[in-house]
């Protein structure tokens, strides 16, 4: 059989290989949301909206991103803000105590060109 005959092939093929993957993608997600509704339902982590408020009064922005999941055995919320100076903060909470125990901060655009210029 030669190449150009099986050209037909490509787009089901190319199809089949994107299901594959997206399914896999979506049972990746199920997995991570099984294990954080299992820790919430066994009292091993507080509900998120509970972190959510604490963390208001901490840290005050807009949440653009939260992901659960377990670091060193222990349940952790990554969790995303925009701020109020439009810096992005980057926040591991313990998911147990809500107590914040990293953020790193992202640079906007602007503030790197201003602190490439010397401060201008």
């Amino acid at each position: 059989m030669s190449i150009p005959k099986l050209r037909w092939l490509r787009g089901p093929l190319q199809a089949g290989l994107l299901a594959c993957a997206l399914g896999l993608g979506a049972a990746v997600q199920a997995d991570d949301h099984d294990l954080a509704r299992q820790a919430l339902e066994s009292g091993q982590v507080l509900p998120l909206a509970t972190v959510l408020g604490k963390l208001a009064r901490e840290v005050p922005g807009q949440v653009l991103k939260v992901e659960f999941e377990r670091e060193d055995g222990r349940f952790i919320y990554e969790i995303r803000l925009l701020q109020n100076d439009g810096r992005v903060a980057k926040l591991k909470v313990d998911a147990v105590d809500g107590r914040v125990l990293a953020i790193k901060r992202k640079d906007t655009e602007k503030d790197r060109d201003a602190n490439s210029r010397g401060g201008r």
